[in-house]
């Protein structure tokens, strides 16, 4: 080996405790929101059949969800509604006692620090599974907007912290400032899904929020996997809209998106880290094929790496409990 020059990388891997000392990315349970279903009734607990551990919870049944969620540090949660009657325009999503608006006031009542993020869209109150009116088979964009204002302030009045748009209509970033701030909540930050595609990973995620739609597809609205440069027209039209968050959904599959978003623009990215992402670890760690802790921690910390500030994930519960037990691990 005489007179080979080379640099010894692995000096800095030589121990854990070397490996932590250097480590460039953390996971937090603050990082994480953690999504909640929520069902119309009593006494319901139904797991979700496509993803194991996730729930669809009744309102009396949410303050010990709640406390749990506490417990383990995660300071977010974002709130889908599942609600027992549907119509063609989503009345439940802006009725001022709808699923989400009881279960923002629970939530306020029982762990008030606790930030509800309200996911403000029409699919899962529509009875045709679409985000916004139809009309001759196709998705109004503005008709729908007009929903989603009223949806964006209804939620507001029930004590939201972050509204978050879902619906992908052009526009909707503006429309919804516009309102809250004309209803006195200039004070409310948006949360947008900025870049959303129309991705083979909601599967799951249908099952639980009871939304997919009844024709068709959701490709005229949400964007092609393909594009790239599409997703910075979008959050680039968003951020001049008013948004204080940009949301990239999927993750794993799109973590070139989540970097360039970050690179782009000055606000918190937020990585949703989907249904479909979450019950393929689930499926292969119940047949004994991949370690979930492991394989979950590096997903999750390359999405972190990648440029989120936050994650959306449904591991969010499953990683806080981790990473308790491995700070104590390390105290005894």
């Amino acid at each position: 080996m005489d007179n080979i020059q080379f640099k010894r990388h692995r000096r800095l891997r030589a121990s854990s405790s070397m490996r932590a000392m250097v480590r460039e990315t953390h996971l937090r349970p603050e990082d994480f929101i953690y999504p909640l279903f929520i069902v119309e009734g009593k006494n319901q607990k139904n797991e979700v059949a496509s993803m194991p551990g996730v729930y669809q919870i009744s309102l009396d049944k949410l303050p010990a969800e709640l406390e749990e969620i506490v417990s383990l540090g995660i300071k977010a949660i974002i709130l889908f509604g599942v609600p027992e009657e549907k119509d063609d325009c989503g009345t439940g999503a802006y009725h001022d006692h709808g699923i989400v608006q009881e279960a923002t006031r629970t939530v306020k009542k029982h762990q008030p620090d606790l930030l509800v993020v309200a996911d403000t869209c029409l699919c899962e109150y529509t009875d045709h599974g679409h985000c916004g009116v139809i009309e001759n088979g196709d998705v109004l964009n503005d008709a729908s907007l007009e929903l989603l204002v009223q949806t964006a302030i209804s939620q507001a009045k029930a004590g939201a912290d972050i509204i978050a748009p879902s619906n992908m209509m052009d526009g909707f970033v503006a429309v919804i400032r516009k309102g809250l701030d004309e209803a006195g909540f200039e004070h409310l930050p948006i949360m947008s899904y900025a870049v959303k595609y129309s991705s083979a990973f909601y599967g799951p995620f249908r099952d639980a929020a009871n939304s997919a739609p009844q024709f068709g597809d959701r490709k005229t609205y949400q964007m092609d996997p393909a594009n790239r440069i599409e997703a910075l027209r979008e959050a680039e039209s968003d951020m001049e809209e008013g948004a204080d968050f940009l949301i990239v959904k999927p993750a794993l599959s799109y973590l070139d998106i989540i970097r360039d978003v970050k690179n782009s623009f000055n606000a918190p990215v937020v990585a949703y880290n989907v249904s479909g992402e979450y019950s393929l670890i689930k499926a292969a760690a119940a047949n004994g094929w991949v370690d979930e802790k492991a394989m979950t921690m590096e997903m999750l910390t390359s999405i972190k790496r990648a440029g989120a500030e936050l994650i959306i994930t449904y591991f969010a519960k499953d990683v806080a409990r981790w990473l308790k037990e491995d700070v104590q691990k390390v105290t005894k």
